[in-house]
């Protein structure tokens, strides 16, 4: 039998034993062996290349056994090589020391054809087993990370890691925080008239354009809801002028969508106010935020006829000697009644 990628280092200083050796492994089917005549060319030959194991001889000149098994199993890349060293019986004493260094066994001179079969094959399969192990876990970790990346893609890092600590996330309630709503006007009309195809790609491009803009501006993208997306300012990340920046992601959104292979118009909502936020479900689970604030930026964009930016009162409040924008007056909001609302100008 022919053992293909193995690869087999002899050390010994002396030439009749390295010719015994290596005749008796490739008899063997070890066809790959290697010969190094001292220590120092053993360590040499180890740094150039791949090695499956190491018969190593104890007396040797420049560097004995001694000190190339240490620098071996101190070094990282070479520590998991299987060791067998080579004695005569006298040397049985420094044979145990060796084992206690990290050799695997050693090999008794005369070499027994019987034994050296055995304890070469032993090691080998020890080595072989090794490596497989540590290619599991090197999946395993892969997988690993695979799955916390895409955690990470469907979760704030926040909520990410409060639930790999205590595998739940605490709804919370956050005060003071601007949301901003998205949709594609006439998008219904859309739908009707286009391929399913040519919707879904566009889709695509105009909420990734989107991420990149709530990214740039330092809000945090809830979720995409149908042609609708949802972001916050403040909940999250810190955001030292939460609504301002919230207009700049909206204008950035709008001229993003205007780009598109089929162009959009959006209009947007924002509102500031309390929100719930917390993660729902268990299998398909997803990080979502709920309440007045949320329900009036939606409704807020919904006025819009065309693309718009429509703010609440509160949020004007906090921009308004560094923007321009029109009344819009009171417009009735399902469930809150009438409430004061401005159109931004864009190009301002």
């Amino acid at each position: 039998m022919i053992y293909t990628g193995v690869r087999i280092l002899v050390v010994d200083d002396n030439e009749d034993n390295r010719y015994t050796l290596t005749r008796r492994l490739q008899r063997e089917g070890w066809a790959d062996v290697v010969t190094a005549e001292n220590g120092r060319e053993a360590l040499d030959r180890i740094a150039q290349g791949r090695f499956d194991l190491i018969l190593l001889d104890i007396m040797m000149p420049e560097v004995n056994g001694y000190e190339v098994l240490k620098q071996l199993k101190s070094d990282p890349a070479t520590r998991d090589i299987p060791v067998l060293m080579i004695s005569a019986l006298s040397e049985f004493e420094s044979v145990v020391r060796c084992i206690e260094l990290g050799a695997e066994d050693y090999l008794p001179k005369p070499f027994n054809p019987a034994l050296l079969r055995a304890r070469v094959g032993a090691c080998l399969e020890k080595k072989r087993l090794h490596d497989q192990e540590l290619s599991y876990l090197e999946e395993i970790e892969r997988q690993r990370s695979r799955a916390e990346a895409l955690l990470y893609a469907i979760l704030p890092a926040q909520a990410v890691d409060e639930l790999e600590s205590s595998q739940s996330v605490t709804p919370r309630r956050h005060e003071n925080v601007v949301v901003l709503f998205a949709d594609v006007v006439g998008f219904t009309a859309y739908c009707d008239l286009l391929a399913p195809e040519e919707i879904v790609a566009n889709l695509h491009v105009f909420a990734t354009a989107f991420e990149d803009n709530a990214t740039e501006h330092g809000l945090e993208k809830i979720k995409t809801i149908g042609d609708g997306l949802l972001a916050t300012a403040g909940l999250l990340l810190p955001n030292a002028d939460p609504v301002m920046s919230s207009i700049a992601c909206a204008a950035s959104t709008i001229a993003s969508a205007r780009r598109l292979p089929i162009p959009w118009d959006v209009r947007v909502g924002i509102h500031i106010g309390p929100v719930v936020a917390g993660v729902v479900g268990r299998q398909k689970f997803s990080f979502d935020i709920w309440g007045d604030t949320v329900n009036v930026a939606a409704r807020l964009a919904a006025y819009g006829t065309s693309a718009s930016i429509n703010v609440s009162a509160a949020a004007w409040e906090q921009v308004k000697t560094r923007r321009k924008a029109v009344p819009l007056g009171s417009i009735p909001i399902k469930g809150k009644g009438d409430l004061e609302a401005y159109k931004i100008i864009l190009g301002d």
